[in-house]
């Protein structure tokens, strides 16, 4: 800055700035500050033309009234027109409401919470759990039987299911707390996954998860693939050939899903975990089963190796993680310059 000061009386100050390559507002905010605080600028004084407070106020108040608080500034002034009434220009009270930040919206508006997208991880079984319920139709139109399933998500096992008459916190607790048991479930082992329903996010259940240590995640509203397992376990048992259009009663819906869901657990070969079963799966049988299979692949090519062009066959992998929701790579930095 001593430079500048120098050079300026002999060619002044935008040429010196230019020549020492220093912005000028650099140099006018130094001699601001050496010397010493500049007085406040005057205040704009109001035009002679402009609203008073009082009449500021009034037209507030009638964009802010029941009848107008929904309405377009150019819809409250041809209305109060027509009625005789004139307050301001449209100008003016855009520009009220635009101070106040009220352009868009002047009706007090209930604002939706930001959800966070679920990222869930299983790498073994009894980690992650789905569950939900869906509607069986009844016998005549309007009934319908509801179907709780608990379904682990690294092993597709399900693990608890139950059919009843109705929706209830109570019953899902219930549930719930026998299949903890039954699968031996430890404080802080497991995480338990579903959608926002009223017995998902119900008292009774969140006491008794916190009681089991068992930690509690939900979908975001109105997405479905927030919990994609519950959702395809759901149209595979929908989808069945025998899956009648209607039940003709509690016992007659139960009596479907009992032998059903004893396929489903230790008869269906399931694309998702390596054509493995889920039961194979969940209590550990599915390393066994893998080195079984792999040797009867290796006979079948050393027997006809013509048969397999392009390598010797292997079974399907092995599970190895389940995600909901599975975290997006990083982009690579280097991509980037």
């Amino acid at each position: 800055m001593e430079a500048i000061e120098v050079l300026t009386p002999e060619v002044g100050t935008q040429p010196a700035c230019v020549a020492m390559g220093i912005p000028r507002s650099n140099v006018y905010r130094h001699r601001a500050r050496r010397n010493g605080p500049q007085p406040e600028p005057q205040k704009r004084p109001s035009p002679l033309r402009a609203l008073s407070s009082q009449e500021r106020h009034e037209v507030l108040e009638v964009l802010h009234s029941e009848r107008f608080v929904d309405k377009a500034p150019q819809e409250v002034y041809a209305a109060l027109l027509d009625e005789g009434q004139y307050l301001c220009s449209i100008r003016t009270m855009y520009r009220l409401l635009d101070e106040r930040k009220e352009v868009k919206e002047r009706r007090n508006q209930l604002r939706h919470p930001s959800y966070q997208k679920p990222e869930l991880l299983a790498t073994a079984s009894n980690k992650v759990w789905s569950w939900d319920i869906t509607k069986l139709l009844g016998p005549v139109k309007w009934t319908y039987f509801y179907l709780y399933v608990i379904l682990d998500i690294f092993s597709r096992y399900v693990v608890g299911w139950m059919v009843a008459s109705r929706e209830s916190a109570l019953l899902a607790e219930k549930l719930i707390h026998e299949t903890c048991q039954k699968q031996r479930i430890q404080p802080g082992q497991l995480i338990i996954h579903a959608d926002r329903g009223s017995s998902m996010k119900s008292k009774p259940v969140a006491l008794l998860l916190a009681d089991l240590g068992v930690t509690k995640t939900h979908s975001r509203p109105h997405t479905s693939e927030d919990n994609p397992y519950s959702e395809a376990q759901f149209k595979t048992l929908k989808y069945r050939p025998d899956f009648p259009d209607r039940f003709g009663s509690m016992e007659d819906a139960r009596g479907f899903c009992q032998p059903f869901f004893t396929w489903y657990n230790t008869e269906h070969h399931h694309s998702g975990i390596g054509l493995l079963t889920p039961q194979s799966v969940h209590y550990g049988q599915a390393e066994t089963i893998f080195k079984v299979r792999q040797k009867v692949l290796l006979s079948a090519y050393e027997a006809h190796p013509e048969r397999f062009v392009r390598k010797i066959p292997a079974p399907p992998r092995l599970p190895e993680a389940a995600w909901i929701n599975p975290p997006k790579p990083a982009k690579n930095k280097e991509m980037l310059h």
